[in-house]
């Protein structure tokens, strides 16, 4: 089949069938297909859209383009989450420890940050001497002795997936729904868990700024999870504010300590919770006011804590940093920033906020940026808190002195102040399941054609 004849097809807002998708995944991956012609189809999709079925077969055929992890030796135990990104989001070290100390078994391939998103595998190479690239037997071995495994992904899983990615992101495709869904869903699907979790983010700092592109994006995954036999279920929670009060790798390393040790944030705690419950849910354990509950023992008798200092020590990390957390690198400069009125914090720019943390070092702009694990920012109020004049409201952190003035100004120009406090603001917006839509949805991606840059 020629790949003109697929480009206008789609053009014309018809459907592949399976095989021209599998065929056209295939010629692609092995280069068979130019950049060009690809381009052409990316933007067809952007803006005529896929079929919840046609999303599935780009799913798989993706998934199928390299090597697939077998985690069958583990049973119906495994499950991984997926996080869309947000600034503060620590959940992976604290959700899925409480998960692995409740049964679960988890052997997660994470990514990187980039932009103004933290990522899960930077935050542990702030622990000197963490291994975050394993050997397949290696990274099974872990899983096998403490229930849990946190690693970079792998160059083999899913390859299409990074080419295609590479040529959405200069072909200003990055944001079609369809296209985001299958490049997760492709990754996770091919990492062989039985289960999957998805928590997809919402505001100001997440990359799904309405509850409408975040439940669409919701629905397509879990629709593509059920086709492919996985058990699939989605939570939308709020990004509007930080979470936490940590933002920078061993600042969130400290943080996520503190919770797993029972202390720490209150909106990170109960975010945590409830994804480490939905996991549960999802492997069999029990309604999810029975999996709560089963994930509050693993924090309050500390067992969630041993498991990811047992996953710590198995992967190189030094765990004498979780007991003191001084040990993790530390900034030679940081500066408390207040603002010059009083009043209400009644919104925070939350992307804004992760610009000024990338400011100080903390993330990186491209793939080839160096980070600086010690910078970041701690919060000291948040949306809904009174500031006075001049009062601290966060203490910005470096190696770099001259990265703080401009960081500075950008985290102030990020708040609003009000007489007022703003309306309390839910931390969880909906809970989509395989049950809970129907099957039989209306194209995705089409009512508004590309939408806001987003990771996958």
């Amino acid at each position: 089949m020629r790949m003109y004849d697929l480009i206008t097809k789609k053009k014309h807002g018809e459907e592949l069938s399976t095989a021209e998708i599998q065929s056209m995944i295939e010629g692609f991956t092995c280069g068979t297909i130019p950049d060009y012609q690809m381009s052409a189809m990316l933007m067809a999709i952007c803006l005529r859209g896929m079929t919840e079925r046609e999303m599935g077969d780009l799913t798989l055929a993706m998934a199928d383009s390299g090597e697939r992890v077998d985690l069958s030796g583990f049973g119906t135990a495994t499950v991984d989450k997926h996080s869309t990104g947000g600034v503060g989001d620590k959940t992976t070290l604290i959700a899925c420890p409480i998960a692995a100390a409740c049964g679960a078994r988890i052997a997660k391939m994470s990514g990187r940050g980039l932009g103004h998103t933290g990522g899960t595998v930077d935050k542990l190479e702030s622990i000197p001497g963490f291994q975050t690239t394993l050997s397949r037997e290696d990274f099974l071995a872990t899983v096998r002795r403490t229930g849990l495994s946190l690693v970079g992904q792998s160059d083999n899983l899913a390859p299409a997936d990074k080419k295609l990615y590479a040529l959405r992101d200069v072909t200003a495709t990055v944001d079609s729904i369809p296209l985001i869904a299958s490049s997760i869903m492709s990754k996770k699907i091919a990492a062989g868990s039985s289960a999957i979790l998805l928590d997809i983010k919402m505001g100001s700092g997440a990359f799904m700024k309405t509850q409408s592109d975040a439940l669409e994006l919701a629905r397509s995954m879990v629709s593509i999870g059920k086709s492919a036999g996985r058990k699939t279920a989605a939570i939308v929670t709020d990004m509007d504010v930080p979470l936490g009060a940590a933002i920078g790798n061993a600042l969130e390393i400290a943080e996520a300590v503190e919770i797993l040790q029972g202390k720490g944030p209150a909106d990170l705690r109960e975010t945590s919770l409830t994804l480490a419950a939905d996991m549960l849910r999802l492997i069999g354990r029990g309604g999810f006011d029975e999996c709560r509950k089963l994930a509050e023992k693993a924090l309050a008798d500390g067992s969630a804590f041993r498991t990811f200092r047992a996953m710590t020590e198995a992967q190189g990390g030094n765990v004498s940093c979780l007991d003191r957390p001084e040990k993790l690198p530390q900034a030679a400069f940081r500066q408390e920033i207040a603002l010059p009125a009083y009043g209400f914090i009644t919104q925070m720019d939350t992307e804004a906020i992760g610009r000024a943390a990338c400011l100080l070092g903390a993330g990186r702009e491209t793939k080839g940026s160096s980070i600086d694990m010690a910078a970041g920012i701690r919060l000291l109020k948040k949306t809904g808190d009174y500031a006075e004049t001049n009062e601290p409201i966060a203490i910005l952190y470096t190696n770099e002195e001259d990265r703080l003035a401009a960081a500075a100004d950008l985290y102030r120009s990020a708040l609003a102040l009000g007489e007022e406090p703003p309306a309390p603001r839910p931390k969880l917006f909906a809970r989509v399941t395989e049950d809970s839509f129907s099957a039989s949805a209306p194209k995705i991606g089409t009512d508004d054609g590309c939408r806001k840059k987003t990771k996958g």
